[in-house]
């Protein structure tokens, strides 16, 4: 009572950001903006940027995809299984509250770096206007019966379960009844979640004053899918309809039908240092950043309490690749807006020996409303960053 809901929504890059045109020269406050952060001037207090900072063992280039929102090396070191993401973490303890824990969505195909615990991937939704009748259209009253049918189903499966396990229980030895009780924790979890959801299928959704998308067609208009999906994500806030979102922009093969741009996208972000191939890479990056900025200025003129949406709404711009060109998987760029933190300043670690990006996900948690210290291979909250 009395408090906002905490937010996060993670916009997440497959091709990188050229971090000459990002970064600023000097740290702190008093920087020189870059060519980039010109184009979201009127955000700069609202807005952090952290150079110098990647996840403690990641490599692999595009497969550290997977090692976005998880910060687990996964493929290196012998490692083959991932773990769950930041995300997922946050909708895992804060979920319930809304008709859906979390959404995970992309710019176009399937691909995500959202993961669940057991280090599964979760397919995300590219189409805005599925999206949007998931949101706010009404299913009929016997698609409503059928979908609570179908968790009640679930829950019954549950019962079968914990009766199974506890008689098996009294045949086990201590550590394996520990074990199994572990286990009864998370099912009992589950059941309470499948209550929810049986509860959440009968009620009706919320009514906005939007029209339904039209999917963009062209699949090279990736600012223009950008800037569609980024309305739907504000809408699913306003209306509380989750509270955990991750976007995943990753990439296209084709020429983006920006003035200037004359080759693909993905052949621009390896470019070699190629003069020609940079200018044109920095139309494309310059739209995507000034895409971001009028998603947060959506945000800011929502209004929502004493406040608005963006107050109460954490988010990042990162990408696995901070040279696109060589596959670097260090000095990832990040941008960081919203959600109560003190804004304006740069933050700048160690461009050869980078700083611990899960520190930022510990600092984000516990904005959020989380007690947790740890995350992945983190060492504490990010160094010089505070709220409000």
């Amino acid at each position: 009572a009395g408090t906002r809901p905490r937010r996060f929504v993670a916009m997440t890059l497959g091709l990188g950001l050229v971090a000459d045109n990002l970064n600023p020269e000097q740290a702190g406050r008093s920087y020189q903006p870059s060519r980039y952060l010109k184009s979201i001037a009127e955000l700069r207090d609202r807005v952090t940027v952290i150079s110098g900072t990647s996840h403690p063992g990641v490599s692999g280039g595009h497969r550290a995809e997977a090692s976005l929102l998880t910060a687990n090396p996964v493929g290196a070191s012998g490692r083959a299984k991932n773990t769950i993401s930041l995300d997922q973490h946050l909708a895992k303890y804060l979920g319930h509250f809304t008709r859906y824990p979390s959404l995970v969505l992309s710019s176009r195909g399937s691909n995500s770096p959202a993961y669940t615990e057991n280090g599964a991937m979760i397919p995300a939704e590219d189409s805005p206007s599925r999206l949007f009748a998931r949101l706010f259209i009404d299913d009929s009253p016997s698609a409503q019966a059928e979908q609570a049918e179908r968790v009640r189903q679930g829950r019954s499966i549950m019962d079968l379960v914990a009766e199974d396990t506890r008689r098996l229980s009294r045949e086990l030895g201590g550590g394996d009844r520990q074990r199994l009780d572990a286990y009864l924790t998370s099912v009992r979890d589950l059941e309470h979640r499948l209550a929810e959801s049986e509860a959440w299928a009968r009620r009706p959704k919320p009514k906005v004053d939007a029209e339904p998308p039209v999917d963009i067609g062209n699949s090279n208009d990736f600012v223009g899918r950008q800037k569609l999906m980024s309305d739907m994500i504000r809408l699913a806030l306003e209306t509380d309809s989750t509270r955990f979102i991750s976007y995943h922009l990753g990439g296209s093969g084709g020429v983006l039908p920006i003035a200037g741009v004359k080759e693909g996208y993905h052949a621009l972000s390896h470019h070699g240092r190629d003069e020609t191939k940079l200018a044109q890479l920095a139309l494309v990056e310059t739209a995507i950043i000034r895409a971001w900025g009028d998603f947060l200025a959506g945000l800011q003129q929502t209004a929502e309490g004493d406040g608005n949406l963006l107050d109460h709404t954490v988010v990042i711009m990162t990408s696995n690749l901070g040279n696109a060109s060589s596959h670097d998987n260090k000095n990832m760029p990040v941008l960081l807006a919203g959600g109560g933190f003190r804004h304006g300043p740069h933050l700048a670690f160690d461009r050869r020996n980078n700083y611990p990006l899960p520190n930022l996900f510990v600092s984000i948690l516990q904005q959020c409303g989380l007690d947790h210290d740890r995350f992945a291979s983190s060492t504490g909250t990010m160094s010089g960053l505070s709220s409000v």
